[in-house]
């Protein structure tokens, strides 16, 4: 029979424990032999009384499971650092451009702005009257590096004597319209580069040609090359032994207007970049830090912090039984990391709820594939804490629209945290799952499991009475070899509820495409034992698995689904991108009455 075993008169600050136990001393130290020594040390004495009890020592937490002591520490002694996020100010200025004295002042400029006359000397009146206060510097230097404004271009004239103490031009491409958020984003990004690397205190931004630009234009395109500096200065440094610390202190926009709705814009923008930030921390995260249970501590963080606007429920195994979300259990059924279901729920501070919505996030903090384990190359199974980046993205939008606080709409944020892991307790292929609306579901394939965490969040997200549900998920590999790394496919039985998400994309700059939900493909889903197979297959792969989702999803809610697995992860950084936060705060500001 094995040891009981309970902990005993400790603090945060002991470096004692006291085990009382009903069996002998030498049962117990054979056990704690076996134990990684975590700066304790224990002594014995014989006991009948028994209650589960757990006991902190700094960061590290012991509690009784299974009769044995299991350490609740960070796997490797990993912890992340606490950095405060950098912040710099932005204002806007009505002042010529040879007035204004700082380090770096930025134009961003078309090839149309580049084109000179037969005297080689700029045709754009800005750039020709820059280049008159550089005494001919501009054009000089443009023409030596062959700079034509082309998209990604870049230069940069170092001056002295001069109020400003450097100067870049930054190509912007063949000619803008009001849409190019993605141009305007990357002179952001290029003055965020440039300051990073010359570790400038002041910058001042502005276009070679403005003249085009409604006064609803100038604040989108504001905002966007604040998205780009903004997004572009940051760094994630949390699990780095070493990190740089920026100068940059403001950042100035000339020629795109002044006033209150420009500041207003600029707040919404920080806003919103706040919450695109946590999302890449989130998905950033390695699995033996961010665990179900701290997934859920970060939602509770953001329900804490804005106390007025959101209520929040965290549910345990227990609970989740209660509600017979079997499907959502059996995922999480093999890991020592218990689930957790989150439910964050967000109404305005004043004023009625006309809307109500829900986003609901795939919350896999670490897909090993079950027993059908990811193998061979291209798996990715490395990079599989990003598998939770549909529940990252919808607590990024919960942290802006706390900050936001948009008028008479209700939302409902979702996410089924687990771990789909490997062990006796495991589900295995030929399993049958009972989801919570009571539909049965054959387990074929044990690596299509966010799908099965998603029924039970789909259903629980109906059940709260919302008029629309989008979820989000890394759900399929077959969604990145059709539409690549840089969009997301979207399903939708709903053509309204498809022109909002993509209208809202669009704002937010963010790449989304629509697939079909061909309704024949279900042929391939159904079961000779149960209601359903998880999954049909390797052709249509990502078709399959949105009508697997549309089966737990009342037909009264429109519903869309968006499928993520490219755009959630930036290889060439090697980094997660925030993918989807900005396109969920449109949706949910364009549904409310702000």
């Amino acid at each position: 029979m094995a040891a009981h075993i309970r902990l005993a008169a400790a603090s945060s600050s002991s470096s004692s424990i006291t085990l009382l136990s009903s069996s002998s001393s030498s049962t117990i130290f054979t056990k704690i032999k076996s134990i990684p020594h975590l700066g304790f040390s224990f002594s014995v004495t014989n006991s009948t009384f028994f209650h589960p009890f757990s006991v902190t020592n700094s960061t590290k937490t012991w509690k009784r499971m299974n009769h044995t002591l299991i350490a609740k520490a960070s796997l490797g002694l990993t912890y992340p650092a606490v950095i405060e996020p950098h912040k710099f100010s932005f204002a806007a200025k009505d002042i010529d451009l040879a007035e204004w004295k700082g380090d770096i002042l930025a134009v961003g400029v078309t090839e149309k702005d580049m084109i000179k006359d037969e005297n080689l000397k700029f045709q754009n009146s800005v750039l020709k009257k820059l280049d008159l206060h550089l005494n001919g510097l501009l054009s000089e230097v443009s023409a030596e590096e062959d700079f034509t404004g082309k998209a990604g271009q870049s230069t940069i004239l170092r001056l002295s004597g001069l109020g400003t103490k450097r100067v870049s031009l930054v190509g912007l491409g063949k000619g803008l319209t009001g849409s190019s958020t993605s141009a305007y984003r990357s002179l952001g990004e290029s003055v965020a580069s440039a300051a990073k690397a010359s570790q400038a205190n002041n910058v001042a931004v502005t276009l070679a040609s403005t003249q085009e630009l409604t006064p609803e234009l100038k604040l989108a395109t504001a905002s966007s090359i604040a998205t780009g500096a903004l997004l572009g200065t940051y760094e994630d440094n949390r699990f780095k032994s070493e990190s740089k610390k920026l100068a940059l202190k403001s950042i100035d926009f000339l020629g795109l207007g002044t006033g209150p709705e420009l500041e207003k814009k600029l707040k919404y923008t920080e806003d919103v970049c706040a919450g695109v930030i946590l999302g890449k921390e989130l998905v950033n995260a390695p699995p033996n830090v961010l665990t179900p249970e701290v997934l859920a501590e970060e939602a509770e963080k953001i329900a804490s912090t804005h106390s007025d606007v959101f209520t929040t429920t965290i549910l345990d195994t227990e609970q989740c039984k209660e509600l017979k979300m079997g499907s959502y259990l059996g995922v999480a059924a093999a890991s020592t990391n218990p689930p957790k279901f989150i439910h964050l729920c967000y109404k305005p501070p004043t004023g009625a709820v006309k809307t109500k919505l829900a986003l609901v996030g795939k919350g896999l903090t670490f897909d090993s594939g079950g027993y059908n384990i990811k193998t061979g190359p291209g798996c990715l199974i490395e990079l599989m804490k990003f598998d939770m980046g549909g529940s990252a993205a919808v607590l990024g939008a919960a942290k802006a629209l706390g900050q936001i606080k948009p008028a008479g709409v209700e939302v409902h944020f979702i996410v089924a945290a687990c771990e789909n892991m490997i062990s006796g307790t495991a589900m295995r292929p030929g399993d049958i799952l009972t989801a919570s609306n009571g539909k049965t579901i054959e387990v074929n394939n044990t690596d299509a499991e966010g799908r099965l965490t998603l029924a039970d969040a789909l259903v629980y997200a109906c059940n709260q009475g919302v008029d629309k549900i989008v979820d989000l998920a890394t759900l399929t590999g077959a969604c990145i070899v059709a539409l690549g790394p840089s969009i997301a496919g979207i399903f939708t039985p709903s053509d309204s509820l498809a022109k909002e998400v993509v209208a809202a994309s669009e704002v937010a700059g963010e790449k989304l495409w629509r697939l079909p939900m061909e309704e024949s493909y279900w042929e391939s889903m159904k079961s000779g034992v149960a209601d359903m197979v998880n999954t049909g297959g390797r052709q249509g792969g990502s078709i399959t698995a949105a009508l697997f989702l549309k089966q737990f999803v009342d037909e009264k809610v429109e519903w869309l689904h968006i499928d993520m697995a490219g755009p959630v992860w930036n290889d060439k950084k090697k980094a997660a991108t925030g993918f989807a936060v900005p396109t969920l705060v449109e949706w949910v500001v364009a549904n409310s009455s702000s």
